[in-house]
């Protein structure tokens, strides 16, 4: 089976508080709202202490619609992108041109060329490696990248392969729409970049990486279209966030996992560890009940959304980053999940190397 050896992260270069961000919010619906405290308390509840934004906070004024807003985008990811893979390649002493295939995701920009074609410049891959821009996957994309890699690692056992994310949420907001997903999503979602590096098991990296990557899954839950996503308008995109994520996440996951693991010949067990997409505290929260966990089980995933809010599907990526740097004991078997738009669900096993 494939192997994932090492993630590298890039932050948007300017970082602030929760509560710069809600008082900036406040300036322009506090004499709009009904009721401002109300936004204050959204603000609080989603547990995040601060974000990096694309931008400085004073420019989102300026953009006025989705061309503008999409410029500041390609402005901002292109370079956040560079970085997070030249690190990643410099972390396991590669080329650019050692790199056979490279998957791009985003579902905040739109880009044409794709963001992995503007890469090959930047960074210097070969002219023949393979490429696979991934659009409208949300915050699962994290996970579905990571599985589209592996299949394609699976086939092409000698090869190395790169998987970047970049989602500048910031970018998104919409700054006419009073409506409760709209101001929960100001106060969620942040900014950020993340780049992973998998590899064959015929690979020379292989018996040095510390995670192998085995039994992807992918659910779709039907008739769900409306529960997550964007409306695409003039102004840009516009959240549909709907509050029965949480009422999903615990009817459908236990049965994902379960499948999961009776699929791998673990029936009836439950993983040593779970990284898990942070989609927001009733996200979590439902997420351990489901699965009978403790908070501290989960741990990465809480203090990755307290630290940058929902970067959707870098999020994932980082605390990918982190279960690296924070190993499980040898041996030990996870899960990796995230839920995004459609509604649905990807999964994978992940084994701790002995």
């Amino acid at each position: 089976m494939p192997y994932i050896h090492s993630v590298a992260r890039a932050l948007a270069p300017h970082a602030y508080t929760q509560e710069e961000l809600t008082a900036s919010l406040l300036e322009i619906w506090g004499t709009r709202y009904v009721n401002p405290e109300r936004i204050l308390r959204f603000q609080k509840n989603v547990l995040v202490g601060g974000r990096n934004l694309a931008v400085p906070l004073e420019r989102y004024g300026e953009l006025c619609d989705l061309g503008e807003a999409n410029d500041a985008w390609l402005e901002a990811a292109v370079p956040m992108a560079t970085e997070a893979v030249q690190d990643l390649l410099k972390k396991a002493d590669l080329e650019a041109s050692e790199i056979s295939q490279l998957t791009s995701t985003t579902v905040t920009g739109l880009a044409v060329p794709s963001l992995d074609a503007r890469l090959m410049n930047t960074v210097g891959f070969s002219r023949d490696t393979r490429r696979t821009p991934l659009f409208g996957l949300g915050c699962l994309a994290g996970v579905a990248g990571i599985n589209r890699v592996g299949d394609y690692l699976k086939g092409h056992p000698k090869e190395a392969a790169v998987l970047v994310a970049v989602e500048l949420c910031s970018l998104t907001l919409q700054r006419d729409d009073l409506s409760v997903a709209n101001i929960i999503a100001s106060g969620l979602f942040g900014d950020g970049c993340a780049a992973v590096l998998m590899v064959g098991d015929e690979h020379p990296l292989a018996k040095s990486s510390p995670l192998e990557w085995s039994n992807p899954r992918s659910a779709f839950f039907e008739d769900t279209e409306r529960v997550m996503g964007w409306d695409v308008v003039g102004s840009g995109f516009k959240v549909v966030l709907s509050p029965d994520v949480p009422q999903l996440v615990a009817e459908e996951i236990p049965g994902e996992v379960d499948e999961l693991m009776d699929g791998a010949g673990m029936k009836g067990q439950r993983p040593d560890f779970v990284v898990a997409h942070p989609g927001g505290p009733k996200v979590l929260e439902a997420l351990q009940d489901a699965l009978g966990l403790e908070q501290a089980d989960l741990q990465l995933s809480w203090d990755c959304l307290q630290a940058y809010g929902n970067m959707s599907s870098a999020s994932v990526l980082f605390i990918l980053e982190d279960t690296i740097n924070n190993p499980p004991p040898p041996g030990s078997v996870g899960v990796m999940a995230a839920l995004g738009p459609g509604f649905c669900a990807e999964l994978n096993l992940l084994k701790r190397a002995a």
